[in-house]
């Protein structure tokens, strides 16, 4: 099969099986494309109710329009759990103010207790933080969009071990009883952070395993493929959602498959961009090895990536909240001085 490199692809997951159940081969060989020369691809057929995402982005900018007293209400820094509103501008990447506003998700649970010392990851369990009987349908508009994305983040790592010549169930078990997923609801505004000029989301890549993006008509997603110096846009296609992969992946692939730079420029001045990033993670306590790749994969391995002023961890906990506490320092600053923002 041909592949244009310049394109980010397009998968249709309406075709991902055969009649019998099983993955089709040639959906594999598009997805093994994508996930190891890209990084990055969109995603069309994934099963969301007619108008589901439309009515999400419809909440969510319905929500960022509230008096900033209500949003406040939600304010980050109250949950030691890193959940809740983030202000215009003080979310960090790469040290520098991200120019967006948003909440931050994750499954509802209680608060873990009596954790070892030597794993800290578990103060990233608890409960989020949701408006009040005055704004009630943020919280159930959010977490059926985050079921929907479970289901179709599984079935993509299903896709995603057959690609790499395993069991489809062969991350299964990572995820069994309390995946720690998150999402984000975010607005961003061009022209209102002036710290953080056309910085909507600095380059990064993700810490995870699969982010599944749902992004409104605006653009301004980039992403920098493995071994190219040019950025790609990430055009916004009606009905898709946008794919990328994270370190987790690149990590037990020895980066056969990759976890692509990506940023967010800012919109122009006064145009607002709504988007919703849906990380699918395994437990905090999980421990990722080595995939035993067969040889003519591992002979395309590009090995890991590695940042010495970002290390890339097995251990998905400890990922998740290195990460957490580089974007929140404030957060980390008020509940955990102890842990230092690292």
């Amino acid at each position: 099969m041909a592949h244009d490199p310049g394109a980010i692809p397009v998968l249709d997951l309406t075709t991902a099986r055969l009649p019998g159940g099983t993955f089709n081969p040639e959906f594999i060989e598009q997805l093994r494309h994508a996930t190891h020369d890209i990084g990055f691809f969109q995603v069309t057929g994934y099963g969301a109710a007619p108008g589901q995402a439309e009515h999400l982005l419809s909440v969510i900018r319905d929500f960022f329009n509230l008096p900033l007293a209500e949003r406040m209400k939600l304010d980050n820094r109250l949950s030691p759990h890193f959940r809740g509103y983030t202000r215009m501008g003080t979310e960090v990447t790469q040290g520098r103010a991200d120019a967006r506003e948003q909440i931050d998700y994750s499954p509802e649970r209680e608060p873990a207790t009596g954790h070892p010392a030597d794993e800290p990851y578990w103060l990233l369990q608890g409960p989020n933080l949701w408006p009040d009987q005055g704004f009630p349908g943020l919280k159930p508009a959010a977490m059926a969009w985050a079921e929907l994305m479970s289901s179709v983040g599984m079935d993509l790592l299903r896709a995603i071990a057959v690609s790499l010549h395993q069991p489809e169930d062969y991350f299964d078990e990572p995820f069994h009883g309390t995946p720690a997923w998150m999402g984000k609801l975010v607005h961003y505004v061009g022209g209102v952070v002036t710290a953080a000029g056309n910085q909507g989301v600095g380059s990064h890549a993700d810490y995870g395993f699969v982010t599944l993006l749902l992004q409104d008509d605006v653009g301004g997603l980039e992403v920098l493929p493995p071994g190219t110096a040019e950025w790609l846009p990430v055009e916004p296609l009606p009905g898709a959602l946008v794919v990328n992969l994270g370190e987790m992946l690149e990590v037990a692939t020895e980066g056969y498959l990759a976890a692509t730079i990506h940023r967010v420029q800012a919109p122009p001045p006064g145009v607002d961009r709504y988007s919703v990033p849906f990380f699918w993670s395994p437990r905090l306590d999980a421990v990722i090895g080595p995939v035993p790749l067969p040889p003519e994969l591992k002979a395309a391995a590009r090995g890991i990536t590695d940042n010495p002023d970002n290390p890339l961890l097995a251990s998905f906990g400890r990922n998740m909240l290195k990460g957490r506490m580089r974007a929140h320092p404030d957060v980390t600053e008020r509940h955990y001085p102890e842990l230092g923002a690292g």
